[in-house]
């Protein structure tokens, strides 16, 4: 509870404060004869948290969404208990295990709220409790509990992002469309099932959650075959991570880092959550394409030769290459593809200018640059952000994106960045082979564009030649003002 932000403290409260207030309204007023469904309904409801499929784990989620089969138990009791019953079985959600217990309190809250409303809304639009006098009519039952179902996912929904949103500082509209969109139709599906179970309790009683549990049992299947896929996904991409940092460790941990710019840019763009997701992809994956470079050249010290620095620039295809049958990745194997392309044309593998550079591969390149700038290399010491960013908006216009290096710089000064150094310390502060003044190596710092003038390479024309003089080469590479180590 600490580590939230006090607003999203202020929320928590407030809405767990509205549901004891529901569910005391609730206890008063229930129907002496619905007690015993509501403790039958209450238990099952306990029983459906050990059945949670979890959804993706979404960037803008720290500890991701579940799908519980517990959707079905809520709008059954909705149907059979009214405003009153129902709250008292959802609030039951606060029995969740393995839970902190301020989230638990927040759900309990958030499932008694959400009754409560869900009720209202199904009497004023002219439902009629299902109970054993119950008669089927479209009228009557059918479309207000299509109403309730909306109703319900929508109020959820809404206290659901709110948290989100106050917690992680994104929009609303972005954890909307981007997270919880996913499970908009599965939930409205599961409601249904709320409905069979309700109508079939009313003929014989609580024998029907056995009756129904069989179906949830299978909607529940293909909830966790969702989440499985999701799991092999961020699998793929961790052995791909592990085998490029274990080829160049210079570069250890810097595809994480990548990452998370990436989606600092994304996000200050305001590009919709579920591309930022597959934007997060792309920036882990970035560099995949080093592992078609050989191991001599991305670690070699020193002045590459035209052939060496022609394998270097074929990592980015190579990456399209190994990435372009991961249908996940969607516009992410473009940004792999594409991230070193600049924007005055002088990039490569393909020289595309401006905004012929798809926005993935745009973003990538401020993200790989302030991270290489920002960490140990075999020549330096990692640069400050400060100095970092005054390199970035020097390229702006001519290697970036103006827009996306003041995204990146925003997104910074409002969230802050971890500048902790991750390097290990036992690493060489140059490589086998280097000259007396240790010119640095273009294989792990193409993406740094003062090294990149150093080493006379600024795109497809050159640049100008390595200073001959090791105090020159100094002042060009130390513009943080710190000894190179």
């Amino acid at each position: 509870m600490r580590d939230l932000p006090i607003r999203s403290r202020l929320y928590v409260a407030a809405v767990v404060v509205v549901g004891m207030l529901v569910l005391v309204v609730g206890i008063r007023n229930v129907a002496i004869g619905d007690l015993s469904t509501v403790l039958i309904l209450a238990t099952l409801f306990v029983m459906m948290n050990f059945l949670k499929s979890p959804l993706r784990r979404g960037v803008a989620v720290r500890e991701g969404i579940d799908i519980s089969v517990q959707m079905p138990i809520s709008m059954a009791s909705v149907l059979l208990l009214g405003p009153f019953g129902a709250p008292i079985v959802a609030a039951s959600m606060a029995l969740t295990p393995n839970t902190p217990w301020f989230k638990r309190l927040f759900n309990g809250g958030m499932a008694a709220i959400t009754a409560w409303v869900a009720s209202e809304a199904y009497l004023r639009v002219g439902g009629h409790p299902i109970n054993v006098d119950f008669t089927f009519s479209p009228r009557h039952v059918l479309l207000p509990v299509i109403v309730t179902a909306l109703v319900m996912e929508l109020v959820n929904g809404l206290l659901m992002v709110a948290v989100i949103a106050l917690t992680e500082r994104v929009s609303p509209i972005r954890v909307w469309f981007g997270t919880l969109s996913e499970s908009a139709f599965p939930m409205f599906i599961y409601s249904i099932f709320g409905l069979m179970l309700a109508v079939v309790w009313s003929y014989v009683g609580p024998i029907s959650a056995a009756l129904v549990l069989a179906p949830l049992m299978v909607a529940r299947w293909v909830f966790a075959q969702f989440a499985a896929r999701q799991e092999a996904y961020e699998a793929t991409m961790r052995s791909l991570i592990q085998a490029v940092e274990t080829k160049d460790a210079y570069t250890r941990g810097h595809s994480e880092r990548v990452s998370r710019a990436s989606v600092l840019i994304g996000r200050r763009s305001g590009m919709r959550e579920d591309r930022v997701a597959t934007l997060r992809y792309a920036g882990m994956l970035h560099d995949v394409g080093k592992l078609g470079v050989p191991t001599l050249v991305l670690q070699k010290a020193g002045r590459l030769s035209e052939e060496e620095f022609d394998a270097i620039q074929q990592h980015p295809s190579r990456g399209r290459e190994i990435t372009k049958e991961l249908e996940f990745l969607g516009e992410a194997v473009e940004g792999i593809h594409l991230h070193h392309e600049r924007i005055d044309g002088r990039g490569y593998p393909l020289g595309l200018k401006g905004m012929e550079i798809p926005e993935f591969a745009r973003i990538i390149a401020v993200a790989d640059a302030f991270d290489s700038m920002t960490t140990t290399r075999s020549y330096r010491g990692a640069r400050s952000v400060e100095d970092a960013v005054l390199e970035l908006r020097r390229c702006k216009g001519s290697q970036f994106d103006p827009d996306l290096v003041e995204a990146l710089v925003e997104g910074i000064e409002v969230d802050g960045w971890d500048a902790t150094d991750t390097m290990p310390s036992d690493l060489p502060v140059a490589l086998p082979g280097a000259s007396e003044i240790g010119v640095p190596s273009f294989g792990s710092d193409d993406d740094d564009p003062t090294a990149a003038r150093q080493l006379g390479i600024g795109g497809p024309a050159g640049a100008a030649a390595i200073p001959d003089d090791a105090s020159e080469l100094d002042a060009l590479m130390d513009v943080s003002g710190e000894e190179r180590r």
